[in-house]
């Protein structure tokens, strides 16, 4: 049998009610939960109760999304399950960091608070927005980017869906020539331009944060958006450029299948990942969990499997 993987799912899955139901019937997610809220009292009911505008705002969407990933991951570890590597999809690298030890919980979970409030502050600076492009290669979209000044390709989700960001008075005209060119556009539901340019400030406010936290080793191999490769050195460095670089989540993907991993399982709200890992590979088996249901399930699936 392969490898088993985490991946922490990342912005943009949120949803009102995420993380009651694995909070009520898991100890350790339970445990995660009231860490968070001895941190920032209100995270509990933002993910419980909060509106979806409430959770669309990046200084919630990303302590939010954190602790439901965190508290899923440690649901599925206290069923039996650990992984031998794990990867997060944007936000969801700080959980994995928190996850395979590189930074306690606590510190954690203050960067990452710190981390939405410094993204939302650049978002609203330079009003920056997003777009996933479909059906064309990603050297076409990576073309029709070069021709704008300020619309950069950003996330690399799987063959044929490549998102892009930039500022909002070219996202239009880009679209268009999306749309000229034979491909699709969806645009994402996100208030800045993240991963590129724009993001540069708040990135150095980051790199100042983690002047005072302990950085450890991973304790599993820890695949990095910067480089699709698993974290080795510059931890610091990393976790910084990521804000404004992008993320290389199909060759990350790709990797850890060359690596041995055949099962994947997604810890988070929303099964956006699992959906990205399935157009990678049909030859890797991908579950999530992201309440009871899903846990159960998974974990039966997982035990017949072995």
């Amino acid at each position: 049998m392969g490898k088993i993987a985490f991946v922490f799912a990342g912005q943009g899955a949120q949803y009102s009610g995420m993380g009651k139901d694995i909070a009520e019937s898991s100890q350790a997610a339970k445990r995660v939960f009231e860490m968070a809220d001895s941190i920032r009292k209100d995270i509990s009911p933002l993910c419980f109760f909060g509106t979806k505008e409430q959770l669309s705002v990046t200084k919630n969407t990303q302590p939010a999304l954190f602790l439901v990933d965190l508290a899923c991951a440690y649901a599925l570890k206290e069923k039996g399950i650990s992984p031998q590597g794990a990867a997060g999809f944007s936000l969801g690298e700080i959980p994995a960091l928190a996850f395979c030890g590189v930074l306690s919980e606590q510190d954690a979970f203050r960067l990452v608070i710190k981390r939405g409030e410094y993204m939302q502050e650049c978002a609203e600076k330079y009003g920056g927005c997003m777009a996933a492009v479909l059906r064309l290669p990603n050297e076409r979209v990576e073309a029709l980017c070069a021709e704008f000044e300020n619309v950069f390709p950003v996330n690399y989700n799987c063959e044929g869906q490549l998102v892009v960001a930039g500022l909002k008075d070219e996202m239009d005209a880009f679209l268009q020539a999306v749309a000229k060119a034979g491909g699709r556009s969806i645009k994402l539901q996100v208030n800045g331009a993240f991963h590129t340019k724009f993001m540069e400030e708040a990135a150095k406010k980051l790199s100042a944060e983690l002047d005072r936290i302990e950085l450890n080793p991973p304790v599993i191999p820890l695949y990095s958006n910067l480089t699709a490769k698993p974290y080795t050195s510059d931890i610091k460095g990393h976790i910084t450029a990521q804000l404004k670089s992008p993320v290389l989540w199909q060759k990350t993907i790709e990797n850890m299948i060359d690596d041995g991993f055949t099962t994947f399982i997604e810890v988070g709200a929303g099964k956006v990942l699992s959906g990205l890992i399935s157009k990678i590979s049909s030859q890797v088996s991908v579950f999530n969990v992201e309440d009871s249901a899903s846990l159960i399930n998974t974990v039966k699936l997982l035990e017949e499997t072995c």
